[in-house]
């Protein structure tokens, strides 16, 4: 059934305002994905304070008009969807690919990064790279490396008196 003037406009009004609030916005084709693969999908980008919008291509090439991006969503073959990110601007992507690796009915096909269009294989790398966290971590790693061989150095080395001096106690 045809969506009414009033349910178009309510759509396109919660689109602007999910493009202005965006930091990171993938676009994907979920051509033959299940109900329950999408509501999967939608729970774990959930998790990482991001959704996913399905609306006709029509109100997303307006949305994407009025936040001032350039991309002809007409173009793109297949059913169309956005996934917005507002916090984080690589976990949205490596939810989606991941996602995407196990059911080969969504595919990343580009999306807007910086608000500049980028193609699927950018956000493909960004999907592999590691997270916030991991890095952060390899950082302390690397950091508390050098600190922990002093450390330890300086504990071989006064073993190595205590035993001297213990072997001096007992020659005596």
């Amino acid at each position: 059934m045809p969506k009414t003037k009033e349910q178009k406009r309510i759509i396109l009004e919660g689109l602007n305002e999910r493009v202005k609030k965006q930091t990171v916005m993938l676009i994907v084709d979920f051509t033959g994905l299940k109900v329950i693969e999408a509501f999967n999908l939608r729970k774990q980008l959930k998790e990482v304070n991001a959704e996913l919008k399905v609306a006709k291509k029509t109100l997303i090439q307006i949305a994407l008009k009025n936040g001032n991006l350039d991309k002809n969503i007409r173009e793109m073959n297949g059913e169309i969807a956005l996934v917005f990110g507002y916090q984080d601007e690589i976990l949205p992507a490596k939810v989606v690919y991941d996602f995407s690796k196990k059911n080969e009915n969504l595919k990343i096909l580009g999306g807007f990064f910086e608000n500049e269009f980028q193609g699927a294989e950018k956000f493909i790398e960004l999907a592999k790279l590691p997270s916030k966290e991991e890095l952060l971590g390899r950082l302390v790693g690397s950091i508390s490396s050098p600190l922990t061989g002093f450390v330890r150095s300086l504990q071989y080395n006064i073993k190595g008196l205590v035993f001297a001096l213990n072997a001096i106690k007992e020659n005596k």
